[in-house]
């Protein structure tokens, strides 16, 4: 599990592509984000949990198959891109975001960005059927940072972006028409769902 808190964003050094399978190497900027890691670890990149195949001192790999670039943003990275990283929490952390599993569902798409002093907003626009479960002032993970969604419009919501966000990931680079990786809340999701169907059953009486 994940809490939606980015730690740094980690530069990729490396990426390579075989046979259905590619191999992502990313280098946080300090050593202490790669302390007491382990081969099968789980690592968010981008909202993505990943598992560690590899590590040295200063950098971290993963596999990724195919299933992982089609329903996420990774595909798009190349040598020099940055990525958001987050280690798995540990019982006893701190949930300073909220609880996430680190499997994306869909994309959304930067559609607008206006920015002024101290205040960054970020309009995504989301496909129809995932925009049932975003409510404003609800929860959502957007490159697996964890976000309260601001004012909601016809095809996504608004975002408004805090400077310490701006400063320890990767949102303040992502131009318009950009892919974004979206996770929504369970909970939220859980809720919908059960309201449908129980309306769907009083329908059917």
């Amino acid at each position: 599990m994940f809490t939606g808190i980015v730690q740094c964003s980690a530069r990729v050094s490396s990426f390579e592509h075989k046979a259905n399978i590619s191999r992502l190497t990313v280098m946080p900027p300090d050593t202490s984000y790669l302390q007491r890691l382990t081969t099968g670890a789980s690592i968010a990149i981008n909202g993505v949990c990943l598992t560690v195949v590899s590590f040295d001192s200063e950098s971290v790999s993963f596999d990724l198959i195919n299933e992982t670039l089609q329903r996420s943003n990774l595909a798009q990275l190349t040598l020099g891109s940055f990525v958001n990283f987050e280690r798995a929490a540990k019982w006893g952390d701190e949930i300073g975001g909220h609880l996430l599993s680190g499997h994306i569902q869909t994309q959304g798409v930067v559609e607008q960005v206006s920015e002024c002093e101290n205040q960054y907003d970020i309009e995504v626009s989301i496909a129809p059927e995932w925009h049932k479960y975003v409510l404003e002032k609800g929860y959502i993970a957007v490159d697996g940072i964890s976000l309260t969604v601001g004012k909601l419009t016809e095809r996504g919501f608004w975002l408004h972006i805090i400077p310490e966000t701006l400063r320890l990931t990767t949102l303040g680079g992502k131009p318009v028409a950009s892919g974004v990786n979206l996770e929504i809340d369970a909970q939220t999701q859980a809720v919908v769902d059960t309201v449908e169907r129980m309306l769907m059953n009083t329908k059917n009486v």
